[in-house]
Parts: C-alpha cells; structure tokens; sequence
C-alpha cells in the first residue's frame, strides 16, 4: 500500500468519501487516511471542506436511522480540526463554469471550486472524475492502494 503524501504547507481538501472512509474506518482506505488527521490533530497540516460534505455524510445514517453514525459525522466534522466552508456566491460560480465545461456533477463541482477558491495544496477523494481538473492538485486514494 502507497502512502498518502501530505504538502509541506497550505491545505488539504477532503471530499465526503474521505470522511465516511475515515469516520467509518473503512480497512482499505483508513491506513492511508490516518496520518492526515494525526496531522491535522497536530496542527501540522489545515484540513477543509465544503459545508455540503455534512449534508453528504448524513444522509444514508439519517435513512438507516442510524443515531450513532449521525452523531460521529457530526462530531467529525463540527468543532473538530477541520474547516467546514460556506457555499458562497463565488464558489456558484466557479462550480457553474466547472459544470459548463467539465464532467462534474453539480455536488462534484462545490467540491472542486471550493477546493480552488481555498488554494488548497491537496484535493483527496476516490473518485477519479476530479482529475484533470485546472487548479485541482488530486489525489485519488485508489491510486494509493496496491492491487
């Protein structure tokens, strides 16, 4: 198994699959979490997502009625080491152009602009529609996986 390189400086971008891999402890893709939330416990390293991560996360537990998994989302995401980010009027606008001249969906492309407008160093997420992306620096975790 590779290893999830973390930049030297600026911030990383997780999308919502990183989080549920992380909350979750999903065994493939946890080992090469792990050391960006020890990072980000330490300080070392500033993690960020979009408000709209939140809502992603909570939706299959508040299907399945899982309180508990409800509950560990949030406390991953609230008050924790990571930035939650607002969905401006700018980043419309850029998730717009994404969407007017990509592939990305309308949650994939909040995503992406608002990676870019936080000039984050890193974007990690497992889907590999955000590569190519201009201004996206990704890292795709299935990359990082040895088959």
């Amino acid at each position: 198994m590779g290893s999830l390189m973390l930049p030297a400086a600026g911030s990383v971008y997780v999308d919502a699959m990183a989080v549920i891999y992380s909350v979750e402890r999903y065994p493939d893709y946890w080992p090469l979490l792990e050391p960006l939330w020890l990072a980000a416990h330490a300080g070392t390293v500033d993690v960020i997502t979009s408000d709209l991560t939140l809502m992603e996360v909570l939706v299959k537990p508040l299907k399945t009625k899982h309180v508990k998994l409800v509950a560990a989302f949030e406390q991953s995401l609230i008050g924790t080491d990571v930035s939650l980010l607002p969905i401006t009027q700018s980043i419309l606008r850029d998730a717009a152009q994404l969407r007017a001249t990509t592939k990305l969906r309308t949650p994939n492309a909040i995503h992406a602009a608002t990676s870019r407008q936080a000039g984050c160093a890193l974007f990690v997420t497992n889907d590999a529609v955000f590569r190519g992306i201009t201004g996206l620096p990704v890292v795709v975790l299935d990359d990082l996986r040895t088959p």
